[in-house]
């Protein structure tokens, strides 16, 4: 079903032909809106409610019965997660997909929409890229991290070497599979569940570490909720990367 949304979502994409601005509302595309409407004819027809950061909480049509397992569970999805590098030709945009049940995330799947990378976990089953089980790099210093950010802090905060990508279902992922060994969000409550929670599940599956930045739950199941995530290789360096954050706020 997830693989069915994110081809569809490539197929859409396919046929447009304007990536700008939607001028609907600040930072919406048209490749956004032409991605949600593909997801939603597909998740809606499995019966499932949706999440999606272009349309909010949709439900499916009356006569949709949700597929084996799905009953009570939500799709949270962002269509478009880093539509700004879409719209400049950056290979660094992702579909991600991310249902969860009564116990928080379920299943995940994040495309890369530029390369066709695929990751994808199940809870309990670990975490793959294009079929391979994956492992972070088990980093534990912040002196050797690679590290991916989203905004950026008042002061260096020791790592070896930083990059802003973007994306951050796919910066996630990146830490899930060792390319990055850690990530930060210097934003406040800047993103919303449909950004992190795919990559938040293929990470913390794959044996890294994901926190919220202010220690709350990071599984959100509305609109409106925001939340502040890090991520790391391993829990020493996640924790660092908490306390580093902290301190460049505090001075």
């Amino acid at each position: 079903m997830l693989e069915e949304a994110a081809a569809a979502v490539v197929s859409a994409l396919e046929r447009i032909g304007d990536w700008g601005p939607a001028g609907t509302r600040p930072g919406q595309y048209h490749s956004d809106l032409v991605a949600d409407e593909a997801v939603l004819a597909v998740l809606h027809r499995a019966g499932l409610r949706v999440l999606s950061e272009e349309s909010a909480l949709t439900e499916p049509a009356g006569g949709a019965r949700p597929v084996a397992g799905a009953t009570g569970a939500l799709a949270v999805v962002d269509p478009i997660d880093g539509s700004t590098n879409a719209s400049r030709g950056i290979p660094w945009y992702a579909t991600s997909l991310c249902v969860l049940d009564g116990d928080g995330p379920f299943v995940a799947l994040v495309v890369n929409l530029a390369t066709g990378s695929r990751y994808s976990a199940v809870r309990g089953e670990g975490a793959r890229r294009d079929g391979l089980f994956i492992r972070p790099s088990g980093c534990r210093d912040l002196s050797s991290a690679i590290v991916g950010v989203s905004g950026y802090p008042r002061r260096y905060l020791g790592w070896k070497q930083f990059r802003a990508l973007g994306a951050v279902a796919l910066d996630l992922c990146a830490v899930a599979d060792g390319t990055l060994d850690g990530y930060v969000d210097f934003g406040r409550d800047a993103h919303g569940g449909w950004d992190f929670l795919g990559g938040m599940l293929v990470c913390s599956e794959a044996g890294g570490a994901v926190f919220d930045a202010l220690g709350r739950p990071l599984v959100v199941r509305s609109h409106k909720e925001r939340r502040t995530p890090v991520a790391a290789a391993s829990e020493t360096l996640a924790c660092t990367l908490v306390e580093a954050r902290r301190s460049a706020y505090e001075s």
